[in-house]
């Protein structure tokens, strides 16, 4: 199954980033996984959330970001991949004027059914 990001339609998961859902099983025939690009735009961040059965790997394709995984504070740039095991609450923040581009890699697949928002609005938003 191919895909086109010019034909894939954004829209905004419960953690508030904006996501294009480049591989999804519902949408394109998978059983196990699911890729999507976030975007965060400069200055905001997401929702402080966890996923209780997926684990996530981003991967920065552009910006830079401060991640929030646990009780741990880090800066991310382009080129940096993080594990986020499941049930661990996190969050990411772009910093600097250009927006935050991730790729998210989602095992099982996304879904807004697994996603629990730890906060009622982010603060910078």
């Amino acid at each position: 199954m191919k895909t086109s990001y010019s034909h894939i339609a954004a829209y905004i998961t419960k953690d508030g980033s904006v996501i294009r859902e480049l591989m999804h099983p519902v949408l394109h025939g998978g059983q196990n996984q699911s890729l999507a690009e976030a975007t965060v735009s400069p200055g905001t961040r997401t929702l402080f959330h966890r996923h209780h059965m997926t684990e996530e790997i981003y991967h920065v394709t552009a910006g830079s970001g401060r991640m929030t995984l646990g009780d741990e504070t880090f800066e991310v740039l382009r080129g940096d991949s993080v594990l986020i095991p499941p049930g661990t609450p996190h969050c990411i923040e772009a910093v600097g004027t250009t927006p935050l581009r991730i790729l998210c890699c989602c095992s099982p697949a996304y879904t807004h059914d697994d996603t629990e928002l730890l906060e009622a609005e982010a603060v910078s938003r």
